[in-house]
């Protein structure tokens, strides 16, 4: 049984005015011409179909490529936040091991040499009474700052007491260093529970802005905000009025010593997924900004 032609295929316009113009040469001109003009049209069908055929696959070649170069670079950067991830982790846990040796180790030797130094049975009027006590309030120093040390590299108990805590103990440290005339620390907003990993970054994160400033600001005052926004976001900015520098000359820099701890910090932001913006310029200090949303770095 013979199925019935497509009607609507057809009577479409283009194959209409194709119908229509071959059966005008085949009935009105002569035999020869009307075979070399049906020629001409089928050959310059078939040519246009050709070139579409050929435009098609080039279309469909470049979008494949540009897929596979978006899928490539996806790949590429995957690779290289999970290599990242992995020397921070290694980082951390050596600081932690570090940590953890001088409380143990370190700690308990000047324990030892306090409570020798304290037993000494030297009366008041002794030549060796005052070199003594000045040996005793030097090592109560020493120890004093080998726990602050100890409490910064050890990531649990940054974890376990919460950033704005950890981060208004090494203000406090660093205030009575005397290194900075003017220290100042506010928070707004209530705190909101971080995940331990964010938590260790933004602590981080602020510890190396804080050693730079110790090292190449030449400032004289530290201001460190956080807050907690009603929409969830979390917002760190920390500022100095120091010498200030040129951000994207130290960013380029060739030297592999420059602009290492500068190159952690946008690292470390990167990871966790906040938006970092670096302001400064030479002779007008320098503020740091840090902002990331709370939904996705909940504990």
């Amino acid at each position: 049984m013979v199925r019935p032609a497509n009607i609507s295929y057809y009577n479409s316009a283009p194959i209409q005015l194709f119908i229509k113009f071959i059966t005008y040469y085949c009935l009105f001109m002569p035999d020869q011409s009307a075979e070399i003009y049906f020629v001409i049209v089928i050959g310059a069908v078939l040519a246009l179909l050709l070139v579409g055929f050929i435009v098609s696959i080039l279309f469909l070649y470049q979008r494949r490529q540009h897929r596979q170069e978006q899928e490539l670079e996806m790949v590429k950067d995957r690779y290289e936040r999970e290599a990242l991830r992995s020397q921070l982790e290694i980082q951390e846990n050596t600081f932690k091991m570090i940590g953890q040796e001088l409380h143990d180790n370190i700690g308990q030797m000047l324990s030892v040499v306090k409570l020798s130094l304290a037993v000494l049975p030297l009366p008041k009027d002794h030549d060796a009474y005052e070199p003594v006590q000045s040996s005793r309030q030097v090592l109560n120093k020493a120890m004093m700052d080998l726990a602050d040390l100890t409490k910064s590299l050890h990531t649990d108990r940054i974890a376990q007491i919460g950033l704005a805590e950890s981060i208004q103990f090494e203000l406090d440290s660093l205030r009575r260093t005397g290194l900075l005339k003017n220290v100042e620390f506010s928070i707004t907003g209530l705190e909101d529970k971080m995940n331990e990993q964010t938590s260790i970054f933004l602590f981080r994160i602020f510890q190396e802005n804080i050693n730079n400033i110790l090292k190449h600001a030449k400032a004289t005052q530290v201001e460190v905000s956080l807050a907690y926004t009603d929409d969830n976001k979390f917002i760190m900015k920390i500022a100095d009025n120091g010498i200030g520098f040129d951000v994207a000359e130290k960013k380029n820099s060739a030297s592999s010593a420059a602009g290492v701890g500068l190159k952690s910090i946008f690292n470390r932001a990167k990871l966790i997924g906040a938006d970092l913006d670096m302001q400064s310029e030479p002779g007008h200090g320098t503020t740091v900004t840090i902002q990331l949303s709370l939904l996705q770095n909940q504990s």
